[in-house]
């Protein structure tokens, strides 16, 4: 083919490309939908002209279209691996995880569903060997979800959901693929039906080995892209030759190149918010969008063109098998949406998913640039039975062209149909009140403008009167619309403020105020509040305000692997997140109360925005009392955090200081560039975040602990040393059945809840549990569990006993923790002979425990007595 010929075809495929978006959108179609018409009209012009005799000065052209050099290996081993590549590259990874039970489940069962629902639809019809019609099933069975998605994001839908229809094409892409390799293999080697048991026995391999080397290249390129943060050019260089490269390391280990492609672009995802510069996320995802753009819309222009030559041999018989396909792989979808779904909601699985959303994703279904790859890579492998391939191009053509010119054409109008696209009564009032209000700051702003230009009074009236007629419209609708409950006006004045305080946090981001793992830490937060107010309102704005840093299961076993194994890094990680989290929002959560005051009370008025405030004000009071509650627990920690928070920010204010200074020109080029090294080199120094010691924080705590305060150096250090620390979350069960005797307990801080004898007592920072037992050599029945988080110390029974030997403070604490729990322990008692103690102990602990019982039982006789003379006085 003729070079200049061959260039000109691709540059007028691109150019075509480019003309399809803007077209899409002036006929409100999918971009799809163009994509494919355009490459069908290309490929039957085409056709035409060389089979025309009106004009041959065309037919070089036109042959050269025709022959094209397309070959599915360059689909598949190069345009596809981008496309998958950029789309988890660029999927919110850690919001997906929140539903990756949904997602899972939709995306392995929904292609097995539809892969043996249209195989078995075609296989008493169809002529074809079963491995042929699982074949077809697994092509089709791939969505291309980005016109029902973005439908979605553009309506008052929920956004979780467009997520869980994007999380859920992406890894159906896989799961297809992979299921598209196992049968292609069983149909080249032999046309008899597939071996079951062979097939699921060699499955594992496919996706578990695919997705093991995905994330270790993903992990191998992320430490090479961190490691040359100057050469941003390099860096994408890079990033450009992981899919490919991925793909073709799984397929030489007979593993799926795709589930390899997408497990690199998910680990890449998960890492490099944290590793990669905010400007190089951003250069990678605008390169990654255009890569993407193009290699999507080449598969289809490219497949498309071929669409009349699949399509040459067709035969009515035909048509009834794509009826066949369409029809199984709409129940079979149909099954998954209506059936799966309330079942996995009804387990507490997945959101609630209304009918509507659920028809809109049924039919937003489209086939694209994927299923038309793997057609046309059966088509072209001579491996392949004759009549399959034909079947296999003619049916997955077919069906993809009902997708496109039925599904796709029409699904504005199901949207609209459902009702989808409609704002709801709330959001209209809504709408119109915020109008009238930006009509009226507007109408201020342009008053002072007018004095300030010092126009004439003519044009000022003249324009005004036009603007007020505007504003009294606005105003009239407001006044008609359905007024808004003070409880809505509460939901979205909250669903704005967390929407302000997502923003917040990005701008203190872009500052490099706070580093991006804990900036994407607060926008996630930021998220489930907006979904939880608008869900449950007030309460649910303030359970997801919680949420950020409360502990939960991860935590507690952090926790048992630090007091039973000695494994402390786990625990002590999170709890940097949680100091991180907590001092942060003391920066940002002051700041939003101005937003209340400039827009909310504007718009809903006093006394929303006075709620507001209260439900702010107590947030904040929340996330300091827990902030208090860790600094006592861990002292000395958050005050790092807080100079490396002011450190920081007096960098961005220093840069912004020079910036300002260079651009009235008191500053020179060369002197801002040195100026800006020696600020980079300082902020690389206050990236990394202070590392919580934990042995540290054990050294402080015996420090300040009062029953030690007496204590020498030598003493000190043996108590470090046979000292044992244990944490403990909310919740948590510290004793379970019975004290062992051989330990004491020292609460350092923290509330915990102790039962012992019957009794329930609660017991605080200071207290001591545990040295009955020990004291007497009796194990006693005790439950103990944490109320808050709690930091506890024990000692063994002979290294207590020793300290108890001696005068002094540790042995006042033991005595007076004995009082507090109505057991008085003389001080001579601790000088006896170990025998005679543990005699007198046991003595004094059955007095204190008849004593106690005598009270109780008096107790429950007054109490008695009281409601019997209360009922006579009612009779």
């Amino acid at each position: 083919m003729d070079l200049a010929i061959l260039i000109a075809i691709s540059a007028g495929i691109i150019a075509v490309i480019g003309l399809s978006e803007p077209l899409a959108g002036r006929l409100n179609l999918p971009y799809t939908v163009i994509l494919a018409a355009m490459g069908i009209a290309i490929g039957v012009g085409a056709t035409f002209l060389w089979q025309t005799n009106l004009t041959n000065a065309l037919n070089p052209l036109a042959l050269a279209i025709l022959n094209l050099p397309i070959r599915a290996s360059f689909f598949l081993n190069v345009l596809l691996p981008l496309l998958v590549f950029q789309v988890a590259l660029n999927i919110d990874i850690r919001r997906m995880l929140d539903d990756w039970v949904p997602i899972l489940v939709l995306a392995v069962l929904a292609v097995v569903v539809a892969m043996l629902a249209v195989g078995f639809a075609l296989y008493p019809v169809a002529h074809l060997p079963l491995a042929a019609c699982l074949l077809i099933g697994a092509i089709v069975s791939t969505t291309d979800p980005s016109a029902v998605v973005s439908i979605f994001k553009a309506t008052p839908s929920p956004q979780r959901l467009a997520r869980i229809v994007e999380g859920e094409s992406l890894l159906n892409d896989a799961a297809a693929i992979a299921l598209f390799a196992l049968f292609l293999g069983f149909v080249t080697v032999n046309e008899a039906d597939p071996k079951i048991g062979e097939a699921l026995g060699s499955f594992p391999w496919i996706a578990g080995a695919g997705a093991l080397a995905g994330i270790l290249i993903g992990r191998a390129a992320v430490e090479i892209i961190a490691r040359m943060p100057t050469f941003p050019r390099g860096q994408m260089s890079i990033s450009i030759a992981i899919p490919p490269l991925t793909y073709i390391l799984a397929e030489y280990l007979s593993a799926s190149g795709v589930i390899a492609v997408v497990a690199a672009g998910l680990t890449i995802n998960l890492h490099m918010t944290a590793r990669f510069t905010p400007a190089l996320n951003a250069l990678l995802r605008d390169t990654w969008d255009l890569l993407a753009h193009w290699a999507g819309s080449l598969i289809f222009i490219l497949a498309a063109i071929l669409i009349p030559k699949l399509l040459s041999d067709f035969e009515p018989f035909d048509l009834l098998l794509i009826g066949l396909v369409v029809g199984a792989a709409l129940v079979a979808r149909a099954v998954i949406l209506f059936g799966l779904l309330p079942l996995l909601t009804l387990l507490k699985l997945s959101p609630k998913i209304e009918a509507p959303y659920c028809a809109a994703i049924l039919w937003g279904g489209l086939r694209g640039a994927v299923t038309l790859a793997l057609a046309l890579a059966v088509t072209e492998n001579s491996n392949v039975p004759g009549d399959i391939r034909h079947q296999v191009g003619l049916l997955a053509t077919g069906f993809t062209l009902f997708t496109l010119i039925v599904q796709g054409t029409t699904l504005r109008w199901i949207i609209a149909k459902l009702k989808l696209d409609q704002l709801s009564p709330l959001d209209i009032a809504l709408s119109n009140q915020v109008i009238a209000v930006a009509l009226q700051s507007v109408r201020e702003r342009v008053a002072e403008t007018a004095r300030d230009l010092a126009l004439t009074r003519e044009i000022v009236r003249d324009e005004a009167k036009r603007f007020a007629e505007r504003l009294d419209k606005a105003v009239e609708q407001t006044d008609t619309t359905e007024q808004l409950q003070d409880r809505d006006r509460v939901t979205l004045g909250l669903v704005a403020l967390a929407a302000h305080e997502r923003d917040t946090v990005l701008e203190a981001y872009h500052d490099q105020i706070i580093s991006a793992n804990l900036a994407e830490r607060l926008v996630i937060g930021a998220d489930h509040i907006i979904e939880a107010t608008r869900t449950s309102g007030r309460a649910g704005y303030r359970a997801a305000g919680r949420r950020t840093y409360i502990t939960g299961k991860g935590f507690r076993a952090a926790t048992l692997l630090h007091n039973y194994l000695g494994i402390g890094r786990p625990m002590a990680r999170m709890v940097e997140d949680r100091f991180e989290v907590l001092v942060s929002y003391g920066m940002i959560l002051p700041q939003l109360t101005m937003f209340i005051d400039d827009r909310i009370l504007r718009i809903h008025g006093r006394r929303v925005a006075e709620l507001l405030h209260e439900l702010l004000n107590r947030r904040l009071d929340e996330t300091r009392q827990e902030l208090e509650r860790l600094r006592l627990q861990f002292p000395g920690y958050a005050e790092d955090l807080e100079r490396r928070l002011i450190r920081r920010t007096t960098l961005q204010l220093e840069e912004r200081e020079y910036d300002a200074l260079t651009e009235d020109g008191l500053i020179g080029p060369e002197l801002r560039a040195t100026l800006g090294t020696d600020i980079e080199k300082r902020r690389a120094q206050l990236n990394n975040r202070p590392v919580l010691d934990l042995k540290r924080q054990v050294a402080d705590i015996i420090m300040d602990f009062p029953a030690f305060t007496d204590f020498d150096d030598r003493e000190r250090k043996l108590l470090r040393r046979r000292v044992r620390t244990v944490y403990a979350a909310p919740g948590q069960q510290i004793l379970r059945r019975e004290s062992s005797a051989r330990e004491v307990w020292y609460i350092a801080s923290g509330t915990v809840n102790v039962i012992t004898d019957g009794v329930r007592i609660r017991m605080t920072d200071g207290h001591i549990f545990g040295q009955f037992s020990v004291l007497a050599k009796r194990r006693r029945p005790i439950q103990v569990s944490a109320i808050t988080d709690c930091t506890l110390l024990t000692l063994d029974e002979h290294t207590f006993r020793r300290f108890l030997s001696r005068e002094g403070a540790f042995r006042r604490a033991v005595i007076e923790s004995a009082a507090k729990r109505g057991v008085i322990l003389p001080p001579e008692i601790f000088d006896m002979p170990p025998e005679d103690m543990t005699a007198s102990v046991r003595a004094i602990l059955i007095q204190s425990g008849s004593l106690r019982l005598k009270n109780l039982k008096a107790n429950k006789a007054l109490a008695a007595d009281e409601n019997a003379g209360s009922s006579a006085a009612a009779e």
